[in-house]
């Protein structure tokens, strides 16, 4: 028998919608993050601020994305904090970092599909020349920044970006209003862009760099996983963020979160008629 005319589809369980959600939030981020970062270094069009604009952009338009489903966290260094502080359910913690990886790897293929003649012409070897497109080095390639020097600037860089996340989805704390607040935490990212973006390419997010990594490793990159110095750097985009973002977390909750008035205490207040001028 067929469903009745005029039934809506059924649901996917729960978690599932999340993980769906997740999934198609990192995917929309990869896809102008990567996509633009192809077009720099491939097509020749745009410069770092395009760069730092369109990923600004990319983290706007997926978290817009998943926020209904998921709460569009799209990035395992804002699950895992928000599992630590926050009360996010441990249980679900793998399965959106599986989601996130998955969409970024996906929308990392879709990127390499697009531009295969455009990277074949400047890097017909697909060398660390290109690499820089997919994934991450630390001095982008071509400074002397070292993996270590590469690591303790992913723990910063996402140490101010969970710090500011926080601040910015905090109830008590005058946050965006009117839906306003993925467009504000975009533009957060292009400013850790502009600010941080010299030393380790700011992956902040290890699914932003895990899943494309993965995607150039199989189409081609046999040198993904290490960095130019030759040393296996794939790891480093994984930990600093992890780690940087519970830091910042539990900065923000001991410089402003645990000073600022309770929920409870908050309605009280909107509830104490206004008194009159003296």
């Amino acid at each position: 028998m067929g469903a009745r005319p005029g039934r809506p589809p059924a649901r996917l369980p729960r978690l599932a919608r999340e993980m769906a959600a997740e999934f198609a939030g990192t995917m929309i981020l990869i896809l102008f993050g990567v996509g633009v970062v192809a077009q720099v270094v491939a097509g020749g069009l745009g410069d770092h601020d395009s760069i730092a604009w369109a990923w600004g952009i990319g983290v706007t338009l997926g978290v817009y994305v998943a926020a209904a489903l998921s709460g569009g966290h799209i990035n395992p260094a804002v699950t895992v904090a928000l599992a630590v502080f926050k009360g996010f359910p441990w249980r679900k913690v793998a399965p959106y970092v599986v989601a996130q990886v998955a969409g970024a790897f996906v929308a990392a293929l879709l990127v390499r599909w697009n531009y295969t003649e455009a990277l074949a012409k400047v890097d017909p070897e697909h060398t660390i020349k290109t690499q820089v497109v997919f994934s991450t080095l630390p001095g982008n390639g071509a400074l002397p920044v070292d993996m270590w020097g590469g690591l303790r600037d992913q723990i910063i860089g996402t140490a101010i970006l969970l710090f500011v996340v926080l601040a910015l989805i905090d109830a008590r704390n005058l946050p965006p209003l009117a839906n306003l607040a993925p467009v504000v935490i975009g533009l957060l990212v292009v400013g850790i862009g502009m600010a941080w973006g010299t030393n380790a390419g700011y992956a902040i997010n290890p699914a932003r760099d895990f899943g494309p990594r993965l995607a150039q490793y199989l189409t081609g990159y046999g040198g993904a996983w290490r960095d130019q110095n030759g040393d296996l750097y794939f790891w480093v985009p994984i930990v600093g963020p992890l780690v940087g973002g519970v830091i910042g977390a539990a900065l923000y909750i001991l410089l402003i979160g645990r000073n600022l008035p309770a929920p409870a205490d908050l309605d009280a207040a909107a509830r104490q008629p206004d008194e009159a001028p003296p």
